[in-house]
């Protein structure tokens, strides 16, 4: 392999689907001595093939947030959570804990933004996340 094998695998890694012409232009040879050139590599195996990079699908932060506020202000919290589009669902709810928000956010980051906007509120005790680390469908 001399400067020139470097040079096109250089450019191949950057962009697989460069034509053979943009090769040719970029490294100062002909595009036939370009085209045999990346037979060459194939054929003894330096090049073994092209693949497309295909981004992960990224998947939502899932999270349900228990609140803790003493005292009856669930339509006041809920009227604000509107606001924010990653809250899918509040509810009041019985027992210990005041209202249950469920919350898909795009990264952990915007999921912790969340968190200390409600953290906030007025008359807010006390905020618990779980973080949702697998779901079942039925």
């Amino acid at each position: 392999m001399d400067k020139f094998d470097q040079q096109i695998l250089t450019l191949l890694r950057k962009d697989a689907r460069l034509s053979v012409a943009a090769i040719a232009r970029e490294v100062n040879l002909s595009r036939s001595a370009v085209s045999d050139r990346i037979r060459q590599l194939e054929s003894c195996g330096v090049i073994q093939g092209y693949h497309a990079q295909i981004a992960a699908p990224s998947q939502p932060v899932k999270a349900f947030l228990e609140l803790f506020y003493g005292e009856s202000r669930c339509e006041q919290y809920a009227e604000r959570m509107r606001a924010i589009p990653e809250i899918k669902r509040c509810s009041g709810i019985s027992g210990e804990t005041d209202m249950l928000v469920y919350i898909e956010a795009a990264t952990m980051e915007r999921l912790i933004e969340i968190r200390a906007i409600i953290e906030n509120y007025p008359k807010m005790q006390r905020v618990k996340t779980h973080v949702v680390m697998k779901e079942w469908n039925f």
